[in-house]
């Protein structure tokens, strides 16, 4: 059993946040002896000495201070316990999955979850990035909330939400740019064309591959980063989404292939989740402020 109760660590953290007995009684409506008591407990159950009076200050000893930072954690577990529980008692969920794939705007995804974690400080964000068919696969295992995927869901419920452009790139130093004139796709197959793999686990022989041209020569890879370094080494080409490598194509690391046909491509993403009426109040957050982004995105566009 416990010799020391959090009432006591409360008086003693106040000594410390106020400069003395005093004025920790008039901060926390306690009376002075109530303090000096509370602070006597903890120096008589430890053996140690907490406080001592340098001229008319009260300051904390070299144990007082060691002890302030354990009594400072265990305050604040306290604070974060009783925020949990009201938290449940109001319906509001302790954790959300989201299975987003990798061709949605960084930049967007990361301001959108930051608005989320400010409204529910207490709430644990599970992230999951997919490639192609990945995030719908999640959503239809029940391993996740909400998706942001390229593939529509059967069931449940489907929203537009924005359309990705994707440019033909290669490195400066590619073959591909040393030819003098414009590029079909029949010039693509004969050099190799990096792929990212769908990331789905279940039906792998009917995995998606969209985008391959059939090249004699591919590299599947399981990530959209590696795909970009790859490309900026000179080992490959890809349609690439254009907000991932916005700072490659300023830097000239990559640079868009001269084709005289389908230069751009433009896919499609998915908002969905199953049963709107299971959504907690963070889900619902989310939801509403991914479609105000995404709004915005399309109207900066337009």
């Amino acid at each position: 059993m416990l010799r020391i109760s959090l009432e006591q660590w409360r008086m003693f953290h106040a000594v410390v946040e106020f400069g003395g007995f005093n004025q920790a009684s008039q901060g926390v409506h306690k009376s002075q002896s109530s303090i000096h008591n509370a602070v006597s407990k903890i120096e008589d159950s430890l053996g140690v000495k907490l406080f001592k009076i340098e001229g008319r200050k009260t300051v904390l000893t070299e144990a007082g201070q060691l002890m302030l930072q354990r009594a400072n954690y265990l305050l604040e577990e306290a604070r974060k316990i009783e925020a949990i529980g009201q938290t449940l008692s109001q319906g509001i969920e302790t954790k959300l999955k989201i299975a987003v794939d990798e061709i949605f705007p960084r930049t967007l995804l990361y301001q959108i979850l930051e608005k989320v974690s400010v409204q529910f400080p207490l709430l644990q964000i599970e992230l999951i990035e997919t490639i192609l068919s990945g995030a719908s696969e999640l959503l239809s295992q029940d391993d996740v909330e909400i998706a942001i995927s390229p593939i529509s869901l059967g069931a449940g419920f489907s929203e537009s939400l924005c359309y990705i452009t994707f440019n033909a790139v290669a490195s400066p130093t590619h073959p591909l740019h040393k030819l003098k004139r414009k590029l079909n796709l029949e010039d693509l197959k004969s050099y190799r064309q990096i792929v990212v793999r769908d990331s789905a686990q279940l039906n792998k022989d009917k995995k998606a591959s969209e985008g391959w041209l059939e090249a004699n020569q591919r590299w599947t890879v399981s990530h959209l980063q590696s795909s970009i370094d790859m490309i900026c080494q000179g080992l490959g080409f890809a349609w690439l989404p254009v907000s991932l490598i916005e700072q490659q194509l300023k830097n000239k690391q990559l640079i868009p292939l001269k084709l005289n046909e389908n230069r751009q491509r433009s896919t499609q993403l998915y908002l969905t989740y199953k049963d709107g009426d299971c959504l907690g109040p963070a889900a619902r957050s989310f939801i509403a402020e991914l479609r105000a982004q995404c709004l915005n995105l399309q109207n900066t566009k337009l």
